[in-house]
């Protein structure tokens, strides 16, 4: 690798640290811990799905931790244990997250609201507080939040009223955060994907209907994929995004750009 080269790549390495990606069993979480164990970051991937897990640690020498995140208790253990088996969590992605509920805003069940702001917007919250005393302590650290674009334009079609206030204060969460804490060298950011293939989309590209609606509706003739979001997530948790914090980018093949 040529001088030049090689000082391109160095802000983008993250040899030594130590990261952790929630919603790590599949898709997005999946895709973010590949990439950030393969920049050389010691991962630690938190979800539901242990035998997901369990395999994805294997993968890439890092360590699985299964746990509810709608759980308190459970949120409260995951960051001391990181700490104690891998090092001080200098990178937390909050990639977990989930629809509760298909029902349309005039009749979205308590129960679903509740269930879907716990997991979207509490637990990275409280995360981000169980990492922070590491972070500082480092003197540096990156907190990367997934949210959607349901977070800044409604989506005809798909009621997510809940869904789409929790991935809004997340981007609110994010700015607050990032004020906070920028003078211990703490970056708080969001990303923003819009449609992607995944296990909950397949559905949508499988159909006719669905391809036409998101052909219509993304500007990009590509179809997207988990990996077109790790990008802006790999740029946001190292020194390549070291003067980055406070905000939300948006990718999305262009659909809020219409």
């Amino acid at each position: 690798m040529s001088d030049t080269r090689a000082a391109a790549v160095r802000p983008f390495e993250l040899d030594g640290r130590v990261a952790i990606v929630t919603g790590g069993s599949s898709g997005l979480g999946a895709a973010v811990s590949r990439a950030l164990a393969g920049l050389g970051a010691r991962v630690a991937v938190v979800a539901r799905r242990r035998d997901r897990l369990e395999s994805l640690a294997g993968e890439i020498g890092g360590l699985a931790l299964g746990g509810d995140l709608a759980e308190p208790d459970r949120i409260a253990e995951i960051v001391p244990e990181v700490a104690d088996r891998l090092g001080p969590p200098e990178i937390l992605i909050n990639a977990a997250g989930n629809r509760f509920g298909t029902e349309r805003a005039e009749s979205e069940p308590l129960e679903d609201i509740r269930r879907t702001m716990d997991l979207n917007l509490v637990a990275p919250l409280l995360l981000a507080q169980q990492v922070f005393p590491y972070m500082r302590d480092r003197g540096r650290g990156s907190i990367v939040n997934i949210s959607s674009i349901s977070g800044r334009v409604g989506v005809p079609g798909i009621p997510q009223a809940s869904y789409a206030a929790s991935k809004a204060g997340l981007s609110g969460l994010t700015s607050e955060l990032a004020v906070q804490w920028a003078r211990h060298s703490i970056r708080v950011n969001t990303v923003a994907p819009g449609f992607f293939r995944s296990e909950i989309t397949d559905s949508l590209y499988d159909s006719e209907r669905g391809a036409e609606y998101l052909k219509r509706n993304i500007p990009l003739p590509t179809e997207g994929t988990a990996e077109d979001i790790v990008g802006a997530v790999v740029w946001l948790a190292g020194d390549s995004g070291r003067y980055v914090t406070g905000q939300t980018i948006v990718v999305d093949g262009g659909w809020t750009a219409r």
